[in-house]
């Protein structure tokens, strides 16, 4: 039982840090390119490309902790 919680907390944690390094950098990105576009928009100038970044990196650990529970779920009742 315990080999089974460390597994699971392993996967929950793994896929939380790859969501934050995904989201992040997809974040980080979208905010460049909004700079760079030919029509830059008053939301693009007003929003800070950090706290954007910070917003991507919360919502890819949400997600990538969602998904590895989902996937450990799917598992579990497979079995």
């Amino acid at each position: 039982m315990v080999r089974k919680t460390q597994r699971l907390l392993l996967l929950v944690v793994s896929c939380s840090v790859i969501g934050v390094v995904l989201g992040g950098t997809a974040a980080w990105a979208e905010s460049s390119l909004c700079l760079e576009d030919s029509k830059v928009t008053s939301e693009c100038v007003t929003q800070d490309p950090i706290q954007k970044t910070i917003q991507g990196m919360s919502t890819g650990l949400v997600a990538g902790a969602g998904a590895a529970c989902g996937a450990a779920w799917q598992l579990r009742h497979e079995d």
